[in-house]
C-alpha cells in the first residue's frame, strides 16, 4: 500500500493517508469532562504518555535510533527524553532530589543520548514505571501545592502539570512526523 487515499470529488490529486501513531480515543474528552481538574490533568497527561511510549510500536531496533533530523532527535531518544521529563517534574521538583541522585542528566540535550544498552523494550519499561511513579508522586497532591525541588523555583503542581502537558503534546507531535518519515521510506 503506497499510503495514498483516492481523490476527493473535486480535489485534483490522491490524499497523503499518514496516519502513523495510534488516534485518541473519540469518546475520550466526554469520560473525564466532569471529573474533578486533577483528574482531567492526569487523564491526558496519561493519554499523551500513552502515545508517546507507543510511538515504537511496530517498528526496529534500527528505526527508532534513526536520525531523521539535525539535532539528536530520534524516536527512541524521544520517549527516553519523555522518562527524563518525568523525573525532572515529578521527581526533582516533588522531593528537591537533585538530578545526580536520581540518576538522570544534568541537562535536557544530554537526556536524548542513546546507549548500546537502550532498547525498544527498556527505554519503554523505563518510561511506563517513571510515569506510574508521576502518578504516584503527585497523588496526594494538590493542584495548588507548591513544588520546591525544580530549578525555576517554587511553582504550583497546576503549572508543572500544564508545562508537562505541553511538552508532551509537542513531543508527541515530532514523535509522529518521524514515524511517518520512517514507515513511509
Amino acid at each position: 500500500m503506497d499510503g495514498l487515499l483516492p481523490a476527493l470529488p473535486g480535489s485534483p490529486a490522491k490524499v497523503w493517508n499518514a496516519s502513523p501513531m495510534p488516534s485518541y480515543p473519540p469518546t475520550f474528552a466526554d469520560q473525564v469532562v466532569a471529573q474533578p481538574a486533577h483528574a482531567q490533568f492526569e487523564a491526558f497527561l496519561d493519554e499523551h504518555r500513552g502515545a508517546l511510549n507507543g510511538c515504537l510500536d511496530g517498528l526496529t531496533e534500527e528505526q527508532v535510533r534513526r536520525s531523521l533530523v539535525a539535532s539528536r532527535t530520534t524516536l527512541l531518544g524521544l520517549v527516553k527524553h519523555a522518562t527524563f521529563v518525568e523525573k525532572v517534574w515529578f521527581d526533582e521538583a516533588v522531593t528537591c532530589r537533585s538530578r545526580a541522585e536520581i540518576g538522570i542528566p544534568a541537562r535536557s540535550e544530554e537526556s536524548f543520548v542513546l546507549n548500546d544498552d537502550d532498547t525498544i523494550v527498556t527505554v519503554q519499561h523505563a518510561h511506563r514505571e517513571a510515569c506510574e511513579a508521576s502518578r504516584h508522586a503527585t497523588s496526594s497532591l494538590g493542584l495548588d501545592d507548591i513544588l520546591h525541588g525544580h530549578r525555576r523555583g517554587p511553582l504550583p503542581l497546576r503549572w508543572v502539570y500544564l508545562h508537562v502537558l505541553r511538552e508532551l503534546a509537542q513531543h508527541c507531535g515530532h514523535a509522529d512526523i518521524l514515524r511517518e518519515q520512517l514507515v513511509n521510506e
